[in-house]
């Protein structure tokens, strides 16, 4: 069983890693990271005072931000009076097709710089220590596409598991 310590440690490391790639302030950060390590179960508003040693105010503005931007959701039980928040279900498959359509600007962008060198090697008379070495967009486009298979592939399986 993880103690406090570890799993303070890692929502604190989860916390600035979402921080960077969401674009979140510290405190959503953290409370994503919580949500994330609670999983399932959620996590109630005083857990969250409690555990991220924040003041309510503080709690309640990001809660109510990260529902803003639908990255979280809450749940209830009957006979219990509290929200338990969980990350929201498809924050992940966003976070795919958010992903997925990053590198299909960058494809277009590499191919659109590949060509303008192809054009200028062939039209500029340029000896062949001059000229643009395309092998680099050549592998690079190969990656993105690779990437891009996985991590539709990924989320295939992602749709699949919630059906």
């Amino acid at each position: 069983m993880m103690t406090c310590k570890e799993r303070s440690t890692l929502i604190e490391k989860l916390g600035v890693f979402l921080e960077t790639k969401e674009q979140l302030a510290p405190v959503a950060a953290r409370i994503m990271a919580y949500a994330i390590l609670k999983g399932k179960s959620g996590t109630t508003f005083e857990d969250l005072v409690v555990d991220l040693a924040a003041s309510k105010s503080t709690i309640s503005t990001h809660l109510n931000h990260l529902q803003d931007l639908k990255k979280i959701e809450y749940f209830t039980k009957p006979g219990d009076r509290k929200k338990y928040f969980v990350i929201k279900k498809d924050t992940i498959l966003i976070g795919i097709d958010n992903m997925v359509e990053s590198w299909n600007l960058e494809k277009e962008m590499h191919l659109e710089i590949k060509a303008y060198k192809e054009k200028v090697n062939k039209l500029d008379n340029l000896n062949e220590e001059e000229q643009f070495d395309l092998e680099f967009h050549d592998d690079y486009l190969q990656y993105l596409e690779e990437a891009t298979q996985s991590i539709l592939k990924l989320k295939s399986r992602i749709i699949e598991r919630s059906n």
